[in-house]
């Protein structure tokens, strides 16, 4: 099984505390199972945006397309490409 990315840490943890501190304010709940239960759904909550992270992570990014070839110059045609120049040789 694959580790969890520091992305997924991040906005999981985040996830589980934001959410566990908004329902405890808005359910104003006082008793410890109402408390546990807004933990479990704020705990759900973050390992859903976790594996959602993971999910996208694994998806394969759009090929780069390829780059287009660069024209290749043509020699000219009875130009200096087909006239060869005597240059003295190195060796003798």
């Amino acid at each position: 099984m694959p580790r969890p990315t520091t992305a997924q840490v991040f906005y999981g943890s985040l996830t589980v505390v934001l959410t566990t501190l908004v329902l405890l304010l808005v359910t104003d709940a006082h008793s410890g199972a109402a408390v546990l239960a807004v933990a479990a759904v704020g705990l759900a909550l973050g390992v859903a945006v976790a594996a959602v992270l993971s999910v996208q992570a694994r998806r394969p990014a759009a090929p780069a397309p390829a780059p287009a070839p660069a024209p290749v110059p043509r020699a000219r045609v009875g130009g200096a490409a087909e006239t060869r120049v005597s240059e003295p040789s190195l060796r003798r």
